[in-house]
């Protein structure tokens, strides 16, 4: 006979229930919020809301691509929530656990983990704050049906895993919708994935998904990408309105795309690398490009540094930039003509103070390298300790590999890079295991991306002597010099004339002086102590235009003048 605990009743908590359940047992959860942390090791249960009894919710078996799916969800009225708590709402290892009508919330990790076990998860809605929604690894099977996650780093990640999810909908999502890697082989069947950062569904390091019936669309990157050697096959799956391009295949793989639509996405639609594998049969989208040796795209690399030139100041910066691209453009010359070219990172470092242009010169060094076909997509990927540090042993080098391959084809920015260095030797600083991943990815992919860190000039001195062989992955270090009194008022003028707004007789000058009189310390912010005060002048005028008793003219609205600098001056 099956058990039967009820919660809360004989339980007051979650745990007291699974502390006392035999194997096989059913908990019944009443509606309410439990701010707890489940962890099932080894066990068979199941968990269900006590009004969930297995309830249809709306599911639709027989929709069809691009129309509402219907997708069913939880019940809404029982969440486990570990929001505040130090790590994941529900964690299983080993054993089988059934979880029914159930939501999920977690903060800074996955909201719910399983590794080496199989779970089944049913009508749940899941949320979490900087993890993966469900995180399968170890040889872990998952089985989700009627699933919602709405907010999340990932939606779906499986490591080594396997099993199916279906009729569910991962949405806003901040970076991947669905990652599969090191050889899982999941179904993804009927599934709406959207508004996703950057990629639907990334697959790498001989992933074996099957794709079918799926909806795909509003990513920030392509829809679907695989790379590493993986072999995705891909069915009447609609993959639409994506920044990048629908469907890339990259160098290894080998791809089946069988009666897809890819539409309204960047071109090509589908991306086959040359040293891929791929069978494409596409219904009413657009064209197939299979990549042949990159070529250099002069025109492009004029456009770009002219885009370099234009940039107020930083000269400095620029003739280091241009003697990069130079001996870039040589070597792909002498290469083109069977000459012998040296091994040449394309890995910088970037110092100075804040708002002196350093993400913008790092964006165009990017394209750059792409226009001269070094790298093939030339994609900007802006990241911080945050995003590289993980919360216990070995999660760290699990998120920095996952950030780099993730920027593979394109720059790797890492801002305020030495914020990674070890604080005072402290053992238990995660930052150090980031560095030494990232030195040896560093050496290992270095033509296939350009990785830059960027931060104060001394600090960054210290973030170089964290490991002995970080120093000698960069080409070039470039030095971004505060910006002058002159420079800040053409910075300012520009910024107000593409806002349609312009300086009135005198104005000019007295910004001069106030710039002037402003101290270089640390907390000097260069271009953003211009925007700032421009938003404050803004905001001036508009009480002063309100205060003029009459409509205001055109000009009226477009000029700013000495007044507003004083009120924004005084205000700051």
């Amino acid at each position: 006979m099956v058990s039967t605990l009820a919660v809360p009743g004989s339980y007051p908590t979650l745990r007291d229930a699974l502390e006392i359940a035999p194997d096989g047992a059913v908990v019944m959860i009443a509606p309410g919020v439990y701010r707890e942390r489940l962890e099932i090791i080894g066990r068979r249960l199941t968990l269900r809301a006590a009004e969930d009894n297995g309830k249809d919710n709306g599911k639709d078996n027989g929709k069809d691509n691009g129309k509402d799916n219907g997708t069913g969800h939880g019940t809404g009225d029982v969440l486990i929530d570990a929001s505040e708590l130090d790590g994941p709402a529900l964690e299983v290892t080993g054993g089988a656990v059934v979880v029914e009508g159930v939501d999920l919330t977690s903060g800074d990790y996955p909201a719910a983990v399983v590794k080496s076990g199989h779970l089944t998860i049913r009508r749940s809605e899941i949320n979490a704050g900087y993890g993966a929604g469900v995180q399968a690894s170890d040889g872990a099977t998952v089985e989700a049906d009627e699933i919602r996650v709405l907010r999340a780093q990932y939606g779906f990640v499986f490591s080594d895993a396997g099993g199916t999810v279906e009729s569910s909908e991962i949405r806003g999502i901040s970076d991947d919708g669905v990652i599969v890697r090191l050889g899982a082989d999941p179904t993804i069947r009927g599934t709406t994935v959207a508004d996703c950062g950057y990629r639907g569904i990334y697959i790498y390091q001989s992933g074996r998904p099957v794709i079918e019936r799926c909806d795909i669309s509003g990513t920030g990157d392509a829809g679907i990408v695989a790379a590493h050697g993986s072999s995705p096959r891909i069915v009447e799956t609609w993959v639409h309105q994506t920044i990048g391009s629908g469907i890339v295949v990259g160098p290894g793989c080998t791809a089946t795309i069988e009666k897809c639509r890819v539409e309204q996405t960047a071109e090509p639609a589908v991306y086959v690398d040359e040293k891929a594998t791929a069978t494409v049969d596409l219904t009413g989208s657009g064209g197939l490009t299979r990549a042949t040796t990159t070529a250099q795209d002069d025109a492009e690399v004029d456009r770009l540094l002219s885009e370099l030139d234009s940039m107020i100041g930083l000269d400095g910066v620029k003739d280091e930039v241009r003697s990069l691209i130079d001996e870039i453009q040589v070597n792909e010359w002498r290469r083109g003509a069977g000459l012998s070219v040296g091994a040449v990172s394309h890995h910088l470092i970037f110092t100075g103070a804040p708002g002196t242009g350093k993400t913008t010169v790092a964006r165009i060094y990017g394209q750059l390298l792409k226009a001269l076909g070094v790298l093939p997509l030339g994609q900007f990927r802006e990241v911080s300790r945050r995003d590289l540090v993980g919360q216990y042993i070995g999660h760290t080098a699990e998120k920095a590999t996952s950030v780099f391959e993730a920027a593979m084809g394109g720059v790797l920015f890492i801002d305020e890079a030495y914020t990674l260095a070890r604080a005072g030797g402290a053992a238990a600083d995660f930052g150090q295991e980031a560095i030494d991943t990232l030195v040896k990815l560093m050496e290992d992919h270095r033509d296939q991306v350009a990785v830059i860190v960027a931060g104060y000039t001394t600090e960054m001195s210290d973030f170089l002597d964290a490991n002995s062989g970080l120093a000698s992955r960069f080409a070039k270090t470039l030095e971004f010099e505060n910006y002058g009194p002159d420079e800040l008022v053409m910075i300012a003028d520009r910024i107000a004339r593409n806002d349609d707004y312009i300086f009135a007789a005198g104005l000019p000058t007295a910004l001069h002086e106030h710039f002037s009189s402003l101290e270089r310390n640390r907390n000097f912010g260069n271009a953003r102590e211009a925007r700032k005060l421009l938003e404050g002048m803004r905001k001036a005028q508009s009480g002063r235009l309100r205060a003029m008793g009459r409509m205001p003219s055109r000009d009226d609205l477009r000029t700013l003048m000495l007044d507003d600098l004083r009120a924004a001056a005084r205000r700051s």
